[in-house]
């Protein structure tokens, strides 16, 4: 199966009746994904806005091709070697050329499978994007085979946030811990501007230390025009089921994604609202939110979360055991719902037979068909 051009990238389209992905042969990025809801059809992931320019800026693939939701490995900047290897930003897959395995349809679901043989660490990545009928749902599963040692590793999706300030709201099942990435995340001397407070600790989401004002409240997005942050939340990993989302009440959906905690340890959340004025960004990249489901030491790369860390002095792993001879799988879902009027904060996800059910604060309740299943098959 060729790929098409679809926003400046070689990519796979994947559909079912509710759902259309495409898939980036470079880099194996998600988007755009259309979801179609029973009154609306919502598109709710971001794409690059230099992604069809010609020449192409950025000099490096993933932010040639970066949109949607792409697999890490390893997860973070990798600017320091790690085993006398460097590694480039967020690992060959987030970089480079993904292979056609197969389109597997039948009268329920349709499932991608891509594969990439990793160079920098040898070894091999599978790559499988399912949709189903009547589901708005993005099933995924990476299978790492023929790799060894300590890695970091996680998703990193980026959604849009709406136009006005502080209308999406954001919120996560049960957090052990929670930072502000520890040093500096922009350099005002080559560009780059940050507000919250390097390497502060805080237990809510709307109660973050700044450097300008007292706190910032990071559960309602898009905020800080002109800055770019980056937070951790380290999830309870006890029971075996953890999840965000993301609600955008004014277009009445919900974003949320669901993961085992035992393999996705923590969130990571990168609030990117304009706050790089270098190339290619140039203060153009706005109202983007990333949601990172990673174990891993922030952003920073192999090196950092393979040593001892503060992170992982407290017990909360930053890295994964990688063996040849035992594939190691990484399943993730991502979904979307139509809310009511008044659903607002989601409070809770439980799983259920078949379906999801999504609480708010104000007590509404809605139920996604999901099969939850997935996430354990083949976990480690």
């Amino acid at each position: 199966m060729e790929p098409t051009v679809c926003l400046g990238q070689n990519s796979w389209k994947v559909t079912s009746n509710r759902v259309e992905v495409f898939v980036t042969r470079q880099g194996g990025h998600m988007a755009p994904v259309r979801f179609q809801l029973p009154h609306k059809v919502v598109e709710p992931y971001a794409v690059a806005p230099w992604a069809e320019e010609c020449p192409d800026a950025t000099g490096v693939p993933l932010l040639q091709s970066l949109r949607g939701d792409f697999f890490c490995l390893p997860f973070g900047g990798n600017e320091k070697p790690y085993r006398g290897k460097s590694f480039p930003p967020h690992g060959e897959t987030a970089n480079g050329p993904w292979h056609f395995e197969s389109l597997q349809t039948d009268e329920n679901r349709a499932t991608l499978h891509l594969s990439l043989s990793s160079k920098v660490q040898p070894g091999r990545v599978d790559k499988f994007i399912q949709v189903r009928n009547d589901q708005t749902v993005l099933y995924c599963r990476d299978v790492i085979s023929g790799m060894s040692g300590r890695f970091p590793l996680g998703h990193h999706a980026l959604l849009k946030m709406p136009v006005k300030a502080e209308s999406a709201i954001v919120s996560a099942s049960n957090i052990r811990y929670a930072q502000v990435l520890p040093t500096p995340f922009e350099n005002p001397a080559q560009g780059g501007y940050s507000r919250l407070k390097p390497g502060a600790v805080f237990s809510r989401l709307d109660q973050v230390p700044s450097l300008y004002e007292n706190t910032v409240d990071i559960s309602r997005q898009p905020t800080g025009k002109g800055f770019d942050d980056l937070v951790m939340l380290v999830h309870d990993a006890h029971p075996d089921f953890a999840w965000t989302a993301v609600t955008f009440p004014q277009q009445r959906y919900v974003w949320f994604a669901l993961k085992d905690p035992r393999v996705l340890r923590s969130t990571v959340l990168w609030m990117s609202n304009g706050g790089r004025y270098y190339t290619p960004w140039n203060g153009r990249h706005e109202r983007v939110l990333g949601v990172e489901d990673v174990t891993a030491y922030f952003h920073y790369g192999a090196a950092e979360s393979v040593r001892s860390n503060p992170i992982s002095q407290q017990g909360f792993a930053t890295s994964v055991p990688l063996r040849p001879n035992c594939p190691f799988a990484v399943n993730y879902i991502m979904a979307v719902a139509e809310i009511p009027a008044g659903f607002r904060k989601v409070r809770s996800i439980v799983p259920c037979k078949n379906h999801v059910s999504l609480v708010s604060t104000d007590n509404h309740r809605i139920s996604v068909p999901v099969d939850i299943t997935v996430l354990f098959n083949g976990a480690h």
